[in-house]
């Protein structure tokens, strides 16, 4: 019997305080007895924005393996006898070319700035997507579960998924049915590491991550932030120092935080 997709939770703080709890909704981890959240998360400055990926947007996804193709070919910033498939790209999603990787972090604040990060969108709600990483390790092929589940793990490195697949074809090939993968990026600079990241992929890039959590039974919820909360929050993880001169380190992020921070708003 197929198991029915769940109706995802949806949560709207009319306060701080209470976006607090929505943030670590589900925490509780009954089996290690701490808060140890099974959730990713990533936030979007405006509720209609969808999960599709870079790849998506470009609308051409059949152009994925010419674009990695010739991303390997032209970078000569890496030794590419030590790079899997799977680094690549990790590499290429960070230097901005289309890909079927989504980022996710495990951090609720890192989301919850990416949501307001852009004051030029605090006239619109945004959202915060939160999937259940470990649930989804029960649509995984046999072949990644029992890598998975002897590394004792719940999210994949490139060097693990490397000892089932070591191309995106050979990924599509190991199951017919579509399966989302999560998997942490190596350290490639203190951006990576700044964002606590992860990146999902789907095994087919035509499927949207979202599309695929509505028709199974993994857990997820939706935060909608409210437009009229975005500059208290905005002001509160500054002040946290959750902003881009930590999580984009360098003079790029550093000149874009001061921008925000001396803007004034009140004739606005």
């Amino acid at each position: 019997m197929s198991k029915k997709a769940q109706k995802p939770i949806i949560l709207r703080p009319k306060s701080w305080e209470e976006l607090q709890g929505y943030l670590y909704n589900d925490s509780w981890s009954k089996y290690l007895k701490r808060f140890r959240s099974p959730y990713l998360y990533r936030g979007m400055e405006d509720i209609n924005y969808d999960l599709s990926t870079s790849l998506n947007r470009l609308g051409e996804t059949h152009l994925e393996r010419h674009l990695i193709r010739n991303f390997r070919k032209y970078s000569q910033l890496r030794d590419e006898a030590n790079q899997s498939i799977w680094n690549w790209l990790a590499l290429a999603q960070h230097h901005g070319l289309p890909t079927r990787l989504l980022d996710w972090t495990y951090s609720p604040y890192v989301a919850l700035h990416f949501v307001t990060s852009d004051f030029t969108k605090f006239d619109r709600d945004g959202i915060i997507w939160a999937i259940n990483y470990v649930d989804a390790i029960d649509f995984l092929p046999d072949q990644l579960k029992v890598i998975i589940q002897k590394e004792g793990s719940h999210i994949f490195t490139a060097e693990m998924l490397d000892r089932a697949a070591q191309s995106l074809e050979q990924l599509t090939q190991l199951k017919d049915e579509v399966f989302p993968v999560f998997f942490e990026p190596p350290s490639i600079d203190q951006r990576i590491v700044n964002q606590y990241a992860v990146f999902s992929m789907m095994s087919d890039p035509n499927t949207l991550i979202g599309q695929w959590l509505e028709a199974k039974q993994t857990s997820y919820f939706k935060i909608i932030i409210p437009k009229e909360m975005k500059w208290e929050i905005r002001d509160k993880l500054d002040q946290s120092n959750i902003n881009e001169r930590v999580l984009f380190p360098g003079l790029d992020g550093l000149a874009i935080w001061l921008k925000r921070h001396y803007k004034d708003i009140r004739n606005s």
